[in-house]
């Protein structure tokens, strides 16, 4: 390597430098602190100390953190197909071309930039069992009356708890809506007039050539939308706490969280962290994989 090349080299690292020490003083060290701490006995305050691997057998003979597992799969298998068949479904209505097209667009992407906790605030207005909106509309219709039921408690009952949640992680989905509406966009016109030459209806060219085209774009929103929904914590954490009712709605960030922070059990609540890591690493190679024969790239 000539002295110029040597040169223009240390710039460059000169330069990202303080990008590097960044990168490994709050990220790199952090994640290979946490793995030991995972294998110890350590509470914040005091040294830890190295238990091996009873850490994570004690997590598997806990009946709450199985508890609090089964809330959060529950949730990102019922959340994840409906956000996703709700965003593309809006995206493909507001990629018409309709008067108001951009309002439309804005008052459906508006949810998505409100911070989580006025979220959930405005979730216990909406749901809350006897003076929420929600009931209130549905008796001035005399859905009830209809039905022969009694009124929904909404937050207090665990049939319903966490329905509450999955609604409202759909209704605040915008970012995937409009990364959906990008993709649209670029779909190449001719290949819906070539369809039409050839007589096919809307679902076939929704099927054969929208579709295969968004593919890729549907792909990263699914594993976005899994990583998000396995770390779901704040609105839960605001609407429900402790898990109420009945630990219905306690998810595994929010023992996690309790874990570290309340029980001071760091050691244990690093090797939730870890356990969780491989539940997402599973399910994101098992979306990879699975979507191998159904995406299509461009050029591919």
């Amino acid at each position: 390597m000539t002295n110029g090349k040597k040169r223009e080299a240390a710039y460059g690292i000169l330069f990202a430098s303080p990008w590097l020490v960044g990168f490994s003083v709050f990220l790199i060290y952090p994640i290979v602190r946490s793995l030991y701490y995972s294998f110890c006995d350590y509470s914040v305050l005091k040294t830890p100390i190295f238990t091996g691997l009873d850490n994570y057998t004690k997590l598997f003979s806990d009946e709450v953190f199985w508890q609090s597992l089964g809330n959060t799969l529950y949730f990102a298998f019922i959340s994840v197909p409906l956000g996703t068949l709700a965003s593309l479904g809006l995206a493909m209505l507001l990629n018409s071309k309709v008067r108001g097209q951009a309002w439309y667009r804005t008052i459906f992407f508006l949810p998505s930039l409100i911070p989580a906790v006025p979220i959930a605030m405005l979730g216990l207005w909406l749901f809350n069992g006897e003076h929420g909106i929600i009931n209130h509309l549905l008796r001035s219709m005399h859905v009830f009356d209809i039905l022969g039921m009694k009124e929904p408690n909404w937050l207090g009952d665990p049939i319903f708890a966490k329905p509450v949640l999955v609604m409202m992680a759909i209704w605040a989905g915008g970012n995937a809506m409009v990364i959906y509406l990008a993709g649209l966009q670029e779909v190449p016109k001719q290949l819906y007039e070539a369809s039409d030459l050839d007589g096919a209806s809307p679902w076939q060219k929704t099927r054969n050539v929208t579709l295969p085209l968004l593919s890729p774009i549907i792909l990263f929103n699914v594993i976005m939308a899994i990583i998000g929904s396995l770390q779901y914590f704040t609105q839960a954490y605001v609407m429900f706490p402790g898990g109420s009712p009945a630990r219905s709605t306690y998810f595994y960030t929010m023992y996690l969280f309790d874990n570290a922070f309340t029980f001071q059990k760091m050691g244990y609540a690093c090797a939730m962290g870890w356990i969780l890591f491989l539940i997402i690493l599973v399910l994101t190679l098992g979306a990879f994989k699975l979507s191998q024969s159904r995406v299509h790239y461009e050029g591919g």
